[in-house]
């Protein structure tokens, strides 16, 4: 896969996908700026060496052209974490936007309207890719790792229209693959992996790719019920899947066989109701009263997790130890967050994705600490899945 350090841009015009699908508050300012920043030393680097970059993006869903959905709304951030000035075309395709790249000059910077406001961009639409192959860029650069998962006309598609040489990996894409592959395949042993989030069937291959990789497999959050009612316990109300109760049992089978060592919770914060106002208490797994359902992890699952990780030289977490939105049961997720940070200051590897855990990871000041934090979150499960993402496979056809 060829990477923006294999390309001299003086005098060359970029097409760049960049991942601006950025939260906007009421007043549509941007409240998370996080992907512009990542985005940010990709369009540096083709500035600095003299070329002119096209930016090209998706925001949010919208059913057709919606205004608040436009990327006019994020001009002013953009400029901001850039410094410069942007020159903004509202159409991303057609006659208007290819007398603006034609004009586009060496140093400067055009941002193209919302992709999905046509949507052949989804569809994946072969005719719509070539229209923005046919701008006038003479490279095509997919920095956009959050979609890079998906096969639509800016991400993958496109690609064909440009040659091996005219097309690469922008800086935060190739930061991704080099981090997840560093920690799925060149881990320094032990290996642990922290799989949280609410249900088993949205992490089966995840799970089943990882039990050939890692010597640790912590469990937790809604999808661990599921486990622990597989081993015989009763879980009160509970979340769980009953339909991937033999599935569970399997997993558990094959993490036996090849060694690898399963961590589910031993104790947890049960509560009366789905709520940040219920009344908990904290019981053994075999220990739930009726009625009441798992929201947290407890104390002696906590304290199990945190020396598992302190042992660990590679550390992979994706998705939360309870319910994260409500303050009563973030605790969980928070210490695994403290464990996974004090753990990389003593020298362990750690890849932190997904959107709660990258929250947790933020709201306690760990930013630093954690070796790399993706940008991605279902192009992060499929390449831990073990996947071919689309929009990589074709940088490289």
């Amino acid at each position: 896969m060829k990477t923006l350090k294999d390309i001299n841009f003086k005098n060359k015009k970029a097409l760049v996908r960049v991942d601006f699908n950025v939260p906007l508050n009421d007043d549509f300012k941007v409240t998370d700026n996080t992907r512009i920043l990542a985005a940010k030393p990709t369009i540096e680097k083709i500035l600095n060496d003299g070329g002119s970059v096209i930016l090209m993006s998706h925001l949010g869903r919208p059913k057709g052209k919606e205004d608040k959905f436009s990327l006019k709304h994020i001009l002013p951030e953009l400029e901001k974490v850039l410094g410069h000035k942007i020159i903004f075309v509202s159409d991303s395709i057609g006659p208007e936007v290819k007398k603006a790249v034609k004009n586009l000059k060496p140093g400067e910077i055009l941002l193209l309207e919302n992709l999905r406001f046509y949507p052949e961009e989804k569809k994946g639409d072969e005719n719509f890719a070539k229209a923005l192959a046919d701008l006038g860029a003479d490279y095509y650069i997919n920095d956009a790792f959050g979609t890079a998962h998906r096969a639509h006309a800016s991400t993958a598609v496109i690609a064909k229209y440009f040659d091996k040489n005219h097309k690469a990996a922008g800086n935060l894409l190739e930061k991704e693959v080099v981090s997840i592959q560093k920690a799925l395949d060149e881990g320094q042993k032990p290996v642990t992996a922290i799989i949280g989030g609410a249900k088993v069937s949205s992490k089966i291959g995840v799970i089943e790719n990882l039990l050939n990789k890692v010597d640790n497999l912590i469990i937790v959050g809604g999808m661990a019920y599921t486990f622990l009612k597989a081993l015989g316990n009763k879980i009160g109300d509970s979340i769980v899947e009953d339909d991937k109760i033999d599935l569970a049992k399997k997993i558990l089978a094959e993490a036996k066989a090849k060694g690898v060592n399963v961590i589910l919770p031993v104790d947890l914060v049960v509560a009366d109701r789905f709520s940040n106002d219920a009344e908990t208490k904290i019981v053994s797994i075999d220990n739930i009263p009726d009625g009441w359902q798992g929201l947290d992890i407890g104390p002696k699952t906590r304290q199990l997790i945190d020396e598992v990780i302190q042992n660990s030289k590679t550390i992979i977490w994706n998705g939360p130890a309870g319910v994260f939105e409500f303050d009563k049961f973030a605790t969980g997720t928070e210490n695994i967050g403290l464990a996974i940070g004090k753990a990389s200051e003593k020298g362990a590897y750690s890849l932190v994705g997904g959107g709660d855990s990258v929250a947790a990871v933020k709201k306690l000041n760990l930013t630093d600490k954690i070796s790399y934090i993706s940008t991605g979150g279902g192009a992060l499960l499929e390449m831990l899945e073990g996947k071919t993402l689309p929009g990589i496979a074709a940088l490289t056809e």
